[in-house]
């Protein structure tokens, strides 16, 4: 059971209540940005891993790769906008493009800090022997999936066996000096239909666990509540559970989420080149207002419009609140 974007806004705008009206209701007549500090690239849907819950409904048979046009592009601007810190690397499995320590290495020559989003098992990929020393080189920042600390949970939602190969990812990285020199952040998402807990007691858990099981450091823990898109919403429509999980999301609405949702400080570029307000809403074909491709782009432009919301938006203000950077409240 797959869905299309339009389809997907359908099925969740006819099963929750208009998001923007609980905006409107918290005093916000629109969601508008602060300043630009986060250029979060996604450079294509290929990756070695098929996980349950993926957003971007990435595995082995995706071909969308950015081109080296595009990535030129993406630099340019990245270079051009002061106020953009960090260059954030997702997808799929970003490390498996062929540009990708091209990009990252501009990207630290432009000094900015740069994020990789890894799923740890990559480093295990043929041509990626070398991958793990070439992120500790360059200082770039880890942010890795990690489900859960039990093996049972994370391959349920991961695949067999990847809980072990992350393991093992876990403690390369750790002898490279991550964990405690180099930044080494890892996501948490829940494995059924209810919020992520608690992120501080999550992340004690987490850090006890590793450690006693496995001999694991890492930095910290991000929380992120599964999105009702992609193949988390088919699983949730082929088991009669999106209703439940939408008015879950609802009941739990914080409005004190709103002022730091990562929409507000990054810009989201698809392989494409296409640009949005976030990775979720480049998931539904909803392009940012006033730059919808980065051909277009205008920093003043970009700047003042209004942020694009629709009821997806429920699982970042739900609870803590959710974000690429985990709870925001």
């Amino acid at each position: 059971m797959r869905f299309g974007a339009a389809e997907q806004l359908e099925i969740l705008g006819a099963k929750a209540p208009a998001f923007d009206e609980k905006v409107s209701r918290s005093g916000l007549a629109e969601l508008k940005p602060g300043e630009l500090k986060i250029f979060q690239i996604n450079v294509g849907k290929w990756c070695n891993q098929a996980c349950k819950h993926c957003h971007v409904d990435a595995s082995p048979s995706r071909t969308e790769a950015m081109s080296r046009e595009t990535m030129e592009k993406c630099l340019q601007i990245i270079g051009n906008t002061p106020s953009i810190d960090t260059v954030d690397i997702t997808g799929g499995a970003p490390e498996g493009h062929a540009l990708f320590r091209e990009f990252v290495l501009r990207s630290r020559a432009l000094g900015k800090h740069v994020i990789d989003r890894c799923n740890l098992t990559i480093l295990f990929e043929p041509g990626q022997g070398d991958l793990a020393e070439f992120l500790a080189t360059n200082n770039v920042e880890i942010i890795a999936s990690l489900p859960h600390f039990a093996a049972a949970r994370t391959d349920q939602q991961r695949g067999s066996g990847v809980f072990e190969k992350s393991i093992l990812a876990l403690k390369k990285l750790n002898a490279l000096g991550y964990g405690s020199a180099l930044p080494l952040n890892l996501v948490y998402n829940p494995s059924g239909v209810f919020l992520s807990g608690n992120q501080a007691q999550l992340e004690r858990e987490f850090r006890e666990k590793l450690l006693a099981d496995h001999g694991i450091t890492f930095n910290n823990l991000y929380c992120i509540n599964n999105m009702p898109i992609n193949r988390f919403l088919a699983a949730l429509e082929r088991g009669g559970k999106t209703e439940t999980y939408l008015t879950t999301l609802v009941n739990a609405f914080n409005p004190h989420t709103l002022p730091g949702l990562m929409c507000r400080t990054q810009i989201s570029v698809g392989y494409d080149g296409a640009v949005y307000d976030c990775d979720f809403n480049q998931m539904l074909d909803m392009t940012a207002n006033s730059v919808a491709h980065i051909d277009d782009f205008s920093a003043g432009a970009f700047q003042t419009r209004s942020i694009r919301i629709a009821n997806h938006c429920y699982g970042c203000t739900a609870g803590a609140g959710s974000s690429c950077g985990g709870a925001v409240a």
